[in-house]
């Protein structure tokens, strides 16, 4: 018998240890997400102050 009769694809082995790339983001995300939340909340901010002095106006 060999381990290929045996061999679940739906459940494979793999160490306790790995790091798999399922539970960490590759870093290249974590830093456009970063910078697209700066972005909308500068560009919150400043329709914000442009409502707040066309109010007043």
């Amino acid at each position: 018998m060999s381990d290929s009769e045996h061999y679940d694809p739906l459940t494979p082995r793999r160490p306790r240890n790995a790091d798999t790339q399922e539970r960490r983001m590759p870093r290249g995300v974590v830093i456009r997400l970063f910078a697209y939340l700066v972005a909308g909340h500068v560009v919150a901010g400043f329709l914000y102050l442009l409502f707040t002095v066309a109010g007043k106006g």
